[in-house]
């Protein structure tokens, strides 16, 4: 279960055990919860594409108020995706250089092609049955 404010990794009706995966799931489950926001999605996009972006030059889809961007900003920031650098009156936002590497870190590894996980060997699809 994800509260708003805190983060527990349950599975089935328990919570995970602490230890040394614990701390990297919980960190994955922030980094994605992110960017799960598809106006931050859009943000992290826009600055995959280009080094450095100044905050006038950010777009969304639909268009927020100023506020609300810096608000956005501001979440990605605390996730440690973007760093801003001030210029003058301007913010320039960039992804750290890390960004994209722990977002796909974040992301489960896939199964290894045919192994479900289960004890039941996997069923004969050409098979016809009498």
């Amino acid at each position: 279960m994800i509260e708003a404010n805190s983060i527990d990794i349950v599975a089935g009706d328990e919570a995970l055990p602490g230890g040394a995966g614990s701390a990297s799931i919980e960190e994955s489950v922030a980094l994605l919860s992110a960017v799960a926001d598809p106006i931050r999605w859009q943000l992290v996009s826009q600055l995959s594409h280009d080094a450095t972006r100044c905050v006038c030059e950010l777009r969304t889809e639909p268009e927020i108020p100023a506020n609300l961007l810096s608000y956005h900003l501001k979440v990605l920031r605390e996730a440690g995706l973007v760093v801003g650098t001030r210029r003058g009156r301007w913010i320039d936002y960039q992804l750290t250089d890390d960004a994209l590497d722990r977002l796909h870190a974040a992301l489960p590894a896939p199964a290894p092609s045919g192994s479900c996980g289960c004890r039941r060997p996997p069923a004969d699809l050409h098979a016809v049955e009498p």
